[in-house]
């Protein structure tokens, strides 16, 4: 059984709603986590809990830049098997982001870009 232990992490990984989200996200490329914070309204500590279960089954990357922190999938390939799981369920396909205006308070005082759900 040690055989499926591996694959078993990234499914465990891909099975809470809030990890696919972020995911999703980052379909479109990399991004910050205060800009996570302002599309999904969600705390930075609860963002960065999931962020961390991502990167330990190898799926991001993270890169810094001053105060930001950034974030960014490695195993594109996880997007395929995303959608070759919503065939399956009949689930929607993967939600459109289109750029906005950041209002979160880690942004420098120009208001960053953000990405909000349409």
């Amino acid at each position: 059984m040690e055989i499926y232990e591996q694959e078993t992490k990234l499914y465990k990984a891909l099975s809470h709603p809030a990890r696919l989200a972020i995911l999703d996200l980052l379909r479109q490329g990399e991004e910050c986590v205060c800009h996570m914070e302002a599309a999904f309204g969600w705390r930075q500590a609860y963002i960065s809990q999931q962020l961390m279960v991502l990167r330990e089954v190898g799926l991001l990357e993270v890169r810094r830049e001053g105060l930001n922190i950034f974030y960014r999938v490695i195993r594109p390939e996880i997007f395929a098997v995303m959608d070759a799981m919503r065939q399956v369920t009949g689930v929607r396909p993967a939600p459109k982001f289109k750029i906005g205006v950041c209002a979160c308070p880690n942004c420098s005082g120009e208001h960053e870009q953000a990405l909000i759900k349409i």
